[in-house]
């Protein structure tokens, strides 16, 4: 599948032993501030209690799911007859059982694409499952899908089209936005908490032959209103595409980016519950929120990236595919360079005909969480002698996000050594902000000693919630992070010295 992504509208501190600030994900830039002053803005931008939350997660799942199931389709063209869409096995729950066993902590269903089939009874259309074979009409996947998240404790979302090629009031703006508001209303109130909504961009033209102007604000609106815990991603203000739908992000992710609007009352009433700002960027771009890039900016917003990616070529199921899902070798590739970039990765697994995930795609989840289980269980740095100079030191190895090491002063470089108890084969560092106050390290490099000679095994820009850096393979007792620069301030509440339980896939 194609998101049409590229038509998107485009749209303490000093000495952090003090309290920590309540979170704040956007910051007024005064017009006439210096270097410093920005930098100082920059530095206290920090996610809303939403926001933080779905960066926890770390991984999630897509479930295409549809009228192109079965037709064999990656976009339907909205003339398909309901009746095709027929699974002779559905079981929502196996699809959510599945990705809680592999590690993917809430799921996304295409409740509609742009076919405009709807999987669930709406009352604004006849293009649904009311009208299919499946159940005698009688069924709800939405429901099953949400039901199932609800009992197994994993979070729920929708995938709503704003593009629909079989409604015919598509094209009449005003009437057609209408319709859409009242399916989402639909969503978002006869299924029990909804964590995430996701738009994407694509929009074509209706049979009157003109283009859909949509309404977002209302669509804002109605989620805030019905739904307000709920994350607002892509087309959204609140979680944004990291620029590929190859699973790969950059490697200098920044969460917070700039806002060029004149509209200084906007910026200053911004906020998760109200106003809702899209920055205006380019998200294909290697860099979104260096001090290059947001030196002109009169605000600044926290709007982190989210990295989609199908574990098969295509986003719908075809059979054909089913020898060409991604090992979980390749999985493990895949995380580095989307969780391990600061990012949240959304792995799209699309059910099958018969309406249950494909053996083969449950099997290489599970594979993945069987390498991450295994890397993860060995943290090397937990039972090493940690010295810095700096405070909170014991912080960076209790799994506790608000407990960290920072610097003295106003100091923005610091010095952290890690020495083994005895040597080890390393050949991962993890790092991990405290991004509750804020992202702040722009700089750093690990090296490790060799005789009586330090030499260097990995490096890095930003961190963020948290960074992976893989290097060759190096056998040491003693290392040593430099934080070499710094936005304020460093923090770093985990750090792990971790060996990949796989040679990586490239």
């Amino acid at each position: 599948m194609r998101f049409l992504l590229f038509l998107i509208t485009l749209l303490f501190i000093g000495n952090l032993n003090a309290q920590q600030p309540a979170q704040k994900n956007f910051g007024q830039v005064n017009p006439n501030a210096t270097e410093a002053e920005l930098i100082r803005v920059a530095a206290n931008v920090s996610p809303s209690v939403q926001q933080l939350r779905w960066q926890k997660l770390e991984m999630t799942a897509f479930f295409h799911f549809g009228v192109n199931t079965f037709t064999d389709r990656e976009w339907g063209e909205g003339t398909e007859d309901p009746k095709v869409f027929n699974p002779s096995d559905l079981d929502a729950r196996q699809w959510v059982k599945a990705c809680k066993e592999g590690g993917l902590k809430q799921v996304i269903l295409t409740a509609k694409h742009h076919d405009g089939f709807c999987l669930w009874p709406t009352k604004y259309t006849e293009h649904s499952v009311k009208n299919s074979l499946w159940k005698g009409g009688k069924g709800d996947v939405v429901r099953e899908v949400a039901d199932a998240c609800h009992e197994l404790g994993v979070g729920f979302g929708v995938y709503l089209s704003p593009w629909d090629r079989n409604n015919p009031s598509y094209g009449d703006s005003p009437k057609y936005n209408e319709i859409f508001v009242n399916e989402l209303t639909e969503l978002l109130s006869n299924y029990g908490k909804v964590d995430e909504v996701w738009f994407d961009g694509a929009c074509g033209e209706g049979p009157n032959g003109k283009k859909q102007i949509y309404d977002w604000d209302a669509c804002y609106k109605c989620i805030r209103t019905l739904a307000p815990d709920a994350l607002i991603a892509i087309v959204g203000p609140d979680i944004r595409w990291v620029g590929t739908e190859s699973g790969y992000g950059r490697e200098s992710e920044w969460s917070v980016l700039p806002i060029n609007s004149t509209d200084q009352k906007k910026i200053t009433e911004a906020s998760q519950s109200n106003v809702n700002i899209i920055p205006a960027i380019d998200y294909q771009k290697d860099d979104l929120g260096s001090r290059q890039k947001i030196k002109d900016a009169t605000g600044l917003i926290w709007y982190p990236a989210e990295t989609d990616v199908s574990i098969r070529p295509g986003w719908f199921y075809h059979s054909k595919q089913d020898n060409e899902v991604k090992s979980p070798g390749k999985l493990l590739d895949i995380y580095f360079s989307s969780v391990g970039y600061n990012s949240v990765l959304l792995l799209n697994i699309p059910p099958d005909r018969r309406g249950l995930l494909h053996g083969n795609d449950v099997k290489a989840i599970k594979g993945l969480k069987k390498l991450l289980d295994k890397m993860y269980s060995i943290n090397y740095a937990s039972d090493a002698n940690i010295s810095s100079d700096g405070t909170g030191t014991k912080g960076i190895i209790d799994n506790q996000m608000k407990t960290f090491w920072t610097t003295k002063g106003e100091k923005e470089t610091g010095t952290i050594t890690i020495n083994l108890p005895k040597p080890q084969t390393i050949d991962v560092l993890c790092l991990q902000e405290n991004i509750s106050i804020g992202q702040r390290i722009e700089k750093f490099k690990l090296e490790y000693r060799d005789g009586e000679i330090w030499k260097e095994a990995g490096k890095g820009t930003t961190v963020g919630y948290k960074r992976l850096v893989r290097f060759h393979p190096v056998t040491a007792k003693d290392f040593r992070l430099f934080i070499e620069g710094s936005r304020l301030n460093p923090t770093i509440s985990e750090l792990g010295l971790y060996k990949s339980p796989v040679e990586i896939i490239k």
